[in-house]
């Protein structure tokens, strides 16, 4: 009987060569959620993670209702099974991009008042992206399969004052 030889690809043994260390400056993930309720909850407890391991916690409580906001909505409008998160950390701002299976409408009336809807539903995060002095909108998405991209920009110097803002309602 002869001996086979056996080849094995060769692993990078130091991994922080090739990884950098998590930092603000790193940050970017992509997530595929399942389009049904307990996809909001996936997504903050994700985030919230995320931006720890970034060392962005002071940014934690203005992201975590943001995504929570933008990923109900897109739970609620998509036409599909399945709703895609993007999180990405650049010029000193978190950006938030949920896209959605729910096609933009051809009938001017139908896409105004469906805008409408999903204005409505996004009122919590227009809130908050406006106390972070930050950007929000939606519109078509340019991917395959189309639907609906909403994102919101968070820059940190407002996203961190955000935590303080809940005690002042009048």
């Amino acid at each position: 009987m002869s001996a086979t030889a056996v080849s094995v690809c060769s692993v990078l043994n130091d991994v922080s060569v090739a990884t950098p260390s998590p930092s603000p400056d790193t940050l970017a993930y992509s997530l595929t959620l399942p389009a049904d309720l307990t996809s909001p909850r996936i997504a903050r407890a994700t985030t919230r993670a995320v931006l720890q391991l970034h060392r962005l916690e002071d940014v934690t409580d203005a992201a975590v209702q943001v995504v929570g906001e933008l990923a109900a909505c897109a739970c609620r409008f998509t036409s599909g099974a399945e709703v895609y998160l993007s999180l990405r950390c650049r010029e000193e701002a978190l950006r938030v991009v949920f896209y959605d299976g729910h096609p933009r409408h051809t009938h001017p009336r139908l896409a105004a008042a469906c805008d409408a809807r999903r204005r409505a539903a996004l009122r919590v995060l227009g809130c908050v992206v406006r106390a972070c002095e930050g950007e929000w909108g939606f519109g078509e998405a340019w991917e395959p399969g189309g639907g609906t991209r909403m994102w919101a920009v968070l820059p940190w110097r407002g996203a961190r004052g955000y935590a303080g803002v809940g005690g002042e309602v009048g």
